[in-house]
């Protein structure tokens, strides 16, 4: 195959017993063992089909040829992506459950399987730092990673990438560390520093040779460089929970359940030119130990996060494995344990394995919890979240953000009122006093697969009797819950909350707007048709947010 990342493959099928159970199989690398289907127990997530050693997805003879039970006859389109390894397509009988190899195909490959691909942006630790991630399959002792990159009309710099990857004795349980095992290859981290504000840069990704030669992506990508903080411009971030991903040829993955994920996908790449950052809050990939359906993911996502910084948080189902340190002890992650999230994606935290983290843009300051981590007061990610709050100066970065992938505010949730709290036990009493002292504007939350908006809170009263425009002192906290990206719907309870302003069971996502340190535009978005549908305005002046109001008053002299 000529291209280097994506190939749509004709597969032509004929069986002399055909059956409405006969599968198609797609195995990167092309070799496997069909002489066993093996598979585990419940407890490892397992779902059917079961695996003749893991196909990367699969599809069912019939779906493009219902007659095919009957003419034994089929064609099937198939995207592939550059996964670096071969392909081969594998025909099985008996159905999801009790695989036989029927036949399989010749084996193909891409031009270059190790080529680099799938660049994602992210904002580094400082403000005219942008980090360029990309994967591979060179090491280190094969090629040197590097970025070009530079403004047009003057002479591309060279700039150094690490390389980082992981083992499959770094995955903490089934099935990451057994059947959905896959090498990832090779991620490479380049850190673009020194940017001027509000500048367009170019770039492209590559790998030097021993012999001095540079292998380089397919393409020249491009990104503008953040504002300063502070600064006032037109700045554009949407944020969202629980993508996950599909696949384009309606093919069917393992866990495979975020019917919204391509129509989310699509609406931000339609809108890209007028989006500046882009915030994933947790359950990115919902890979369970698949780990090839990192590559999927990555490749999806290209075309937004080659352009603007995608910035993302560690939910329950990039995290959490018993008796890995979670603060969960479900097996939500599939034996991931954090790792390929901590390496696919770079976030400027001081340390990737406890997934907090702040960041700066222009005029917003992002407070981003882990919630697979105790929050609690006393703890050090409580510690953190404090002096993120207390340190941004809102006279220049008027916009102060809390984001987390668990409600640790409200939810109306059927599972979170089942459990009394409208939210994680214990989030709102270690948290909402913070919330209050420093005046959030706005708290986003993922993990529940709705939309859901609040009044001004504090302490489950409603604090402000306004419900699309606010001005004046910010004297309590609008919790949303932005979840439903992606992943299957999650329906509300009957219980009325009186805080809970505008719900809606469907695939969205926000969009925040700020047109100056005293405007601000805020807009949810259905993924199927792009139109907004819940929407509220804060108009304020730098007083509003000194002055003194319940719980969040500073001490004075007399």
């Amino acid at each position: 195959m000529y291209g280097q990342d994506i190939e749509w493959v004709t597969v032509v099928l004929t069986h002399p017993k055909p059956s409405n159970d006969d599968w198609i199989g797609v195995f990167s690398p092309a070799r496997f063992n069909a002489s066993t289907c093996y598979y585990e127990t419940a407890d490892s997530m397992q779902q059917v089909p079961y695996i003749c050693t893991a196909p990367i997805k699969y599809a069912f003879a019939n779906y493009s040829n219902p007659g095919y039970a009957k003419t034994g006859k089929s064609t099937l389109k198939l995207q592939i992506i550059n996964q670096r390894a071969d392909f081969s397509f594998a025909l099985f009988s008996g159905g999801l459950s009790n695989p036989k190899l029927v036949a399989y195909s010749n084996f193909i490959s891409f031009a270059n399987p190790k080529a680099p691909l799938y660049p994602r942006l992210a904002l580094g630790k400082s403000w005219n730092e942008m980090t360029v991630t990309w994967t591979s399959g060179y090491n280190i002792n094969e090629a040197t990673p590097v970025v070009s990159w530079g403004v047009i009309g003057e002479r591309a710099m060279l700039s150094p990438a690490g390389t980082r990857t992981f083992h499959q004795n770094s995955m903490c349980d089934s099935p990451a560390r057994t059947v959905g095992w896959r090498d990832p290859g090779f991620i490479h981290t380049s850190f673009l520093n020194n940017l001027w504000p509000n500048t367009k840069y170019f770039y492209k990704m590559g790998h030097k040779l021993a012999n001095g030669t540079y292998i380089w992506s397919k393409k020249k990508y491009s990104f503008t460089s953040p504002p300063y903080p502070g600064q006032e411009s037109l700045q554009r971030v949407v944020i969202f929970g629980d993508l996950g991903k599909a696949e384009r040829d309606g093919s069917n993955e393992y866990m495979d359940y975020q019917p919204g994920s391509l129509n989310t996908t699509d609406q931000l790449i339609k809108d890209i030119n007028n989006i500046d950052a882009v915030f994933h809050i947790g359950d990115i990939v919902y890979s369970n130990g698949y780990i090839s359906q990192w590559d999927q993911f990555t490749s999806q996502v290209e075309p937004i996060a080659s352009v603007v910084p995608y910035m993302v948080a560690s939910g329950n189902h990039e995290r959490d494995v018993p008796g890995s340190g979670s603060f969960y002890d479900g097996n939500d992650s599939g034996g991931e344990c954090g790792v390929p999230a901590e390496t696919t994606f770079y976030v400027p935290a001081e340390n990737r394995a406890k997934f907090w983290y702040s960041a700066d843009y222009g005029m917003f300051r992002f407070c981003v919890a882990d919630t697979e981590h105790d929050w609690r007061e006393g703890s050090e990610q409580h510690a953190f979240i404090e002096k993120c709050l207390a340190s941004v100066d809102r006279k220049n970065q008027p916009w102060l953000i809390f984001a987390a992938h668990r409600v640790l505010g409200y939810s109306s949730d059927y599972y979170y009122a089942l459990a009394g709290s409208f939210a994680e036990p214990e989030g709102r009493e270690s948290l909402q006093k913070l919330w209050q002292k420093y005046k959030v504007d706005i708290a986003f939350y993922g993990h529940v697969h709705n939309y859901e908006r609040s009044c001004p809170v504090y302490e489950e009263q409603c604090v402000n009797s306004e419900k699309s425009h606010y001005s004046g002192t910010v004297n309590g906290t609008i919790h949303v819950v932005v979840g439903g990206a992606g992943a299957h719907l999650s329906k509300f309870s009957e219980i009325n909350t009186t805080w809970s302003l505008y719900k809606d069971l469907d695939h969205g996502f926000v969009k925040m707007t700020a047109f100056n340190q005293s405007s601000l535009l805020f807009e949810y978005k259905k993924s199927r048709d792009g139109k907004v549908y819940d929407s509220f305005t804060i108009s304020r002046d730098y007083k509003d947010v000194l002055a003194c109001v319940h719980d969040g008053c500073e001490p004075t002299l007399f």
